[in-house]
């Protein structure tokens, strides 16, 4: 079982910025729910000039509550996105989110998660209501612990399909020499049709975009960093050349990689 949150900022774009920008902290939930939830993230701003963030999305589910200075809080459920988020913040305001794991939010869903994917569904909707309190008041803890409380009056259930799906998903995440959605289900004994059907049901979306998604995920964190070799980066992530790589990161990120590179620096 984890002890710690994520310390990495793979999906964030200009990471660096952000963090001079914002307040933002994970957190991990309570243990019963950290099969299903990777980690808290809360953010607070109090801003002079309007901040835009952009991110790269992780194949997972979001549950967001988010306030606007004095304004009500609202909350909504983020699918899995499929194009660049951007959001510009202004003012002041908190955000606290839930990212479940790839393959978790279907226990509290109960329907196929492709349902949400490119969407962003308000609360309530159906079983998952708005808790009678604000989310984002008080201190961290207190943030962490009405978020506790949230996810266990929704009741999540033991799946075994599930579990799968989140085991494949983590081996997705975690081994970068997974490049290929055959790969993946030789590996884990699993026909590649019940792979796909699998990961659309309880992902959101399938296991090739998932694998593509993570690998592109790695090229935007190395380019932030000493900038590497595109054509040997590309052979690494799976791509044939280096222009698939280039049209591919381009598209996710808004940028070319170079010109991301040089943005950050």
């Amino acid at each position: 079982m984890r002890q710690r949150p994520r310390g990495d900022s793979r999906g964030i774009l200009d990471p660096a910025r952000m963090l001079r920008e914002v307040r933002f902290q994970r957190h991990l939930p309570a243990e019963p729910l950290r099969h299903w939830v990777e980690h808290y993230w809360l953010i607070d701003w109090a801003l002079r000039t309007p901040f835009e963030q952009r991110v790269v999305p992780h194949p997972a589910v979001n549950v967001v509550f988010r306030q606007d200075g004095d304004g009500p809080e609202y909350g909504e459920v983020a699918g899995v996105g499929l194009d660049l988020f951007r959001v510009t913040l202004t003012g002041t305001g908190r955000v606290c989110g839930v990212q479940f794991r790839p393959g978790g939010f279907q226990t509290f869903w109960r329907r196929p998660v492709s349902e949400l994917t490119g969407r962003r569904v308000p609360l309530p909707t159906g079983r998952l209501t708005m808790p009678p309190g604000a989310v984002c008041a008080g201190t961290d803890d207190e943030r962490c612990a009405a978020l506790d409380s949230l996810l266990t009056a929704w009741g999540p259930r033991p799946d075994p399909a599930a579990e799968q799906a989140i085991v494949l998903a983590e081996a997705v995440r975690t081994d970068r020499t997974v490049l290929r959605v055959d790969d993946l289900a030789a590996r884990h004994d699993v026909p590649v049709r019940r792979l796909q059907r699998l990961f659309l049901e309880y992902v959101g979306v399938g296991p090739k975009w998932v694998i593509r998604r993570y690998r592109l995920q790695e090229a935007v964190e190395q380019a932030a960093g000493t900038p590497p070799s595109w054509a040997d980066l590309a052979a690494d992530l799976g791509y044939s050349d280096q222009a698939h790589l280039v049209r591919d990161f381009t598209t996710v990120a808004g940028v070319s990689p170079a010109a991301y590179a040089r943005s950050v620096r």
